[in-house]
């Protein structure tokens, strides 16, 4: 399963960056953004069949 993350702005939350990642680069994109303090928002990725 994939997921897209986007790093959210610290002032009004508006999306500023977009990566789509497979399910084991998720726990280590959101252990780096904790420690910093980044905020995230994490969905299913669209998996539309082509």
């Amino acid at each position: 399963m994939r997921f897209e993350i986007m790093r959210l702005d610290d002032v009004d939350g508006t999306a500023v960056d977009t990566t789509v990642v497979d399910a084991a680069s998720v726990n280590r994109i959101v252990q780096q953004a904790a420690a910093i303090g980044q905020r995230l928002y994490i969905r299913p990725a669209d998996t539309t069949a082509s």
